[in-house]
């Protein structure tokens, strides 16, 4: 047997991605992986599924859903397993989506010690930011971190923005 036509338990597979085998059949059940089956209906993972697992898994710890993931991974002609070009345009393809979250997650560490984005839990300084509540009319949850309504150098929010 070739190492092309090599076949792993998903055992064996597990061990190599160090990841669960439950956390293999829930990939599988998502359709992210595929197997064959023996006659005894045993999971067999062709060993090149190695390396789309350790991409599920990389993308994973990048915060990205499995929704996501799978959406980038349908993307590969035939459903196929990926290779350096497609992680490079995989990644790239990543990028813009991680370069918002980084602003998100650095917008709120920036104006966490003075605002909680106006959800809102009466802060004493909400009178000054969110007077009589109007960010409620922009919808529900933390207005001022999920739209830029706030600026916290000056301690105002953007005109422009706010009705």
């Amino acid at each position: 047997m070739t190492a092309v036509d090599r076949y792993l338990t998903i055992g064996e597979a597990a061990q190599r991605c160090g990841i669960a085998t439950s956390a293999l059949r829930f990939y599988e059940t998502r359709g992210l992986i595929s197997s064959v089956r023996t006659e005894g209906n045993q999971r067999r993972y062709h060993i090149s599924m190695l390396r789309r697992i350790s991409v599920i898994r990389a993308a994973q710890n990048l915060g990205l859903t499995l929704e996501e993931i799978a959406s980038a991974l349908a993307s590969l002609p035939d459903n196929r397993t990926p290779t350096k070009r497609d992680w490079e345009r995989l990644s790239t393809r990543w990028s813009k989506q991680l370069d918002e979250r980084i602003a998100q997650l650095q917008k709120l560490r920036t104006n966490l010690a003075t605002c909680i984005g106006c959800g809102c839990l009466s802060m004493k300084s909400c009178a000054l930011y969110n007077a009589n509540d109007h960010i409620a009319s922009r919808g529900n949850g933390p207005r001022y971190l999920i739209e830029d309504l706030y600026d916290p150098e000056s301690g105002e929010e953007d005109p422009t923005q706010v009705n």
